[in-house]
Formats: C-alpha cells, sequence, structure tokens
C-alpha cells in the first residue's frame, strides 16, 4: 500500500465512521480538541495522521476496537489491539469470569455470546429454554439469534413473538449502525425473512406485554407453563483485547414470582 493511499483509506474510513456517528466535522473537531481544517485535510488525504491521532480520534467516536485496528493499518501503522482465541492461555482468566457468572446466575439462564451472536458459553439454566430445538441450530457456531426467531428453534414457544422480533431486529440494526459489521445486517435480514409463527399475538409498537411496562418481556411457553423474563446485558468495560471487547453476557431474570418458583423448583429435581 502506497503512502499516499493510506491516506487516502484512512480518510474514507474517518469521514464513515464520523457519518455513521452523525457528526459534523466541526462537532468532531470540537470532541477531538482539533481545529476543524486539521480534520478535514485528514479525511481528503492531505494530512497523514500520526498514530496517537488515529486513536484519540476512534476513542473520540467509540469506534470498537477491531475497527480501530483497521483504521491504524489504513493510515500505515501496526494493530496495536490483539486478537486472541477463546482458548489462548492469556484468555484464561477472562473465561474463568465469564464461567463465573454464568454459574453463579443459575437457576435463572445466562449465556455469553461473541460479536455475531454466536454461542461461547452458557449456564445450565439455558436448558429450559431448549426443549424442541432443532438440532442443526445447536451445532456449533450456535447463532442465539437465529436460534431463537428460527421456525425450528423457539419461534413457536414465544408467547409475544411479535413483540421479542421487533425487539431483537430493533436491537440488531443498532449494532449494525455502531459497528458496520456487513455480517451482522446480513444476520438481520435472514431473521426479517422468517416465516412469523401461525396464531402470533398482534403487536403495535409502544406497547408491551408486561403489566408494569419496565421492560420488553421475553415470554416463553414450556411444559410447566409460561416463564416470564427480563434480560441485562454485560460487557467486559476495560477489554484492550479485540476478542474479549467483543463477547455480552446476556443474563435472563425472572419478570414474575411464578417464573422464579418454577425455576427453583425446576433446579432442585435436577
Amino acid at each position: 500500500m502506497t503512502t499516499a493511499n493510506a491516506r487516502r483509506n484512512f480518510g474514507s474510513l474517518l469521514r464513515d465512521w464520523r457519518n455513521r456517528r452523525s457528526m459534523s466535522q466541526l462537532a468532531l473537531a470540537a470532541e477531538a480538541e482539533i481545529s476543524q481544517r486539521h480534520l478535514s485535510f485528514m479525511e481528503s488525504g492531505r494530512s497523514a495522521p500520526s498514530r496517537n491521532m488515529v486513536l484519540h480520534i476512534a476513542e473520540q467516536l467509540g469506534v470498537p476496537l477491531r475497527e480501530r485496528n483497521a483504521m491504524l493499518a489504513a493510515a500505515g501503522f501496526a494493530p496495536v489491539f490483539p486478537e486472541r482465541r477463546l482458548d489462548d492461555p492469556e484468555f484464561a482468566a477472562a473465561r474463568t469470569a465469564i464461567e463465573a457468572v454464568l454459574a453463579r446466575h443459575e437457576p435463572f439462564p445466562a449465556l455469553a455470546f461473541d460479536r455475531h451472536w454466536n454461542l461461547v458459553h452458557a449456564n445450565a439454566g439455558i436448558t429450559t429454554m431448549l426443549a424442541g430445538v432443532g438440532p442443526d441450530l445447536l451445532a456449533p457456531p450456535t447463532n442465539v439469534l437465529r436460534l431463537t426467531l428460527h421456525p425450528d428453534g423457539l419461534a413457536k414457544r414465544i408467547v409475544n413473538y411479535r413483540e421479542w422480533r421487533a425487539h431483537v431486529l430493533h436491537r440488531l440494526g443498532e449494532q449494525v449502525t455502531q459497528t458496520g459489521d456487513s455480517d451482522l445486517l446480513a444476520l438481520r435480514n435472514e431473521l426479517k425473512a422468517y416465516p412469523v409463527p401461525p396464531g402470533a399475538a398482534p403487536y403495535r409498537a409502544g406497547t408491551t406485554t408486561m403489566t408494569s411496562a419496565l421492560a420488553v418481556p421475553f415470554r416463553l411457553f414450556t411444559p410447566d407453563g409460561v416463564l416470564s423474563f427480563i434480560s441485562t446485558t454485560t460487557v467486559f468495560g476495560t477489554a484492550l483485547d479485540v476478542t474479549l471487547s467483543e463477547i455480552a453476557i446476556e443474563a435472563f431474570f425472572p419478570a414474575d414470582d411464578e417464573t422464579r418458583d418454577q425455576l427453583f423448583a425446576s433446579n432442585k429435581q435436577r
């Protein structure tokens, strides 16, 4: 790659990320504490950024670590954020932390997944949700969202399917906007194309099946009755490794007393 091409490619990436964040040159320059002229010159390729400047601007734009490496490469610098495999010995502490969080959440379901929603690890509580799921959907790499909305997955058992589908697609759409990840866009398009299960309850945006309307619930038919959950998402806030920065933990909590009691009862029977 020539210096001119590196500059032009970096400028294009910078402009794309600035537009993705809906920031003007003036707004970004103010956040980065540089002149608008300097920023304009970097975008046009008339000025080559330093390594520190690339990292500084990427930080202001909230660019994910993977894409920060790409910006560095486009500007002619080596990547600075490592990307370790999950089975790398240096990843042991992170694996232990993930497994501990999941285990301590039992008997409630919890799982960890990567940037493309592929399952990394799950606790025993998740088995409550998987009855009747097609074996192909459980084969690695198991995609959590595909498993949820696919006709051979949980779709027929989700009480508020349309509501949950709208939530999933909105969340995935925000990720596409934030990351520009083409694989996530393809996944979203795939999920949108799945047929709605026959008899699925109607859903109107701005409403919720929860009486308290605190959060979008995940409501699932099981042999023991309907289980209702609300969920939280946890990420590693200080990650400097690409892989670790892209792992999220989804923890499901009972949305009502009946669900809580059923999960504790099922746990005692194991």
